[in-house]
Parts: C-alpha cells; sequence; structure tokens
C-alpha cells in the first residue's frame, strides 16, 4: 500500500483490513506479507497485491491448496452400509 511514516512499505494499513472483504463470501480477509497477498480462508483465494493495489478479482485471485490452512475439505460422506 501507499508508504507513510508510522507504516513500512510492503504492509496493509490495518484500517483498509477492516473494511475490505472478499467479494465473494464478503468475509475478512488476512494480510500475508511474505507473498503480498489478502487471503479470504473461506473462498479459499488469495488476492494479490500489485504495486501496493489490493486487485479484488476472483480472476486474478489465486487457489490456496489444501496445505495453505483455511477450510478442510471433508471426504464425501458414504450412506448407510
Amino acid at each position: 500500500m501507499t508508504t507513510s511514516p508510522e507504516r513500512p512499505e510492503g504492509t496493509v494499513d490495518p484500517k483498509l483490513l477492516e473494511i475490505l472483504v472478499c467479494p465473494v463470501t464478503k468475509g475478512p480477509l488476512e494480510f500475508d506479507p511474505a507473498r503480498q497477498e489478502l487471503i479470504s480462508r473461506s473462498a479459499r483465494l488469495a488476492y494479490p497485491i500489485r504495486d501496493g493495489i489490493p486487485i479484488m478479482l476472483v480472476d486474478e485471485a489465486r487457489q490456496l491448496r489444501d496445505d495453505e490452512g483455511g477450510r478442510k475439505r471433508l471426504p464425501p460422506s458414504r450412506g448407510p452400509d
């Protein structure tokens, strides 16, 4: 995001995180500073941040892998034997 004297470059303003929501689920987002992404655990999507601008487009989002956290997919339940 933009750099300010109080916030180092490569971080997200906490107030912005309070406002932004996942466009799919309308749920909260988490900032991943290592990958410069906003993570929606409920949608299992990671939205990129490019040049300090969150790209909140589903077509630009990366699908989270199973080992990246979020809700685990349960195996299909079998009916009674």
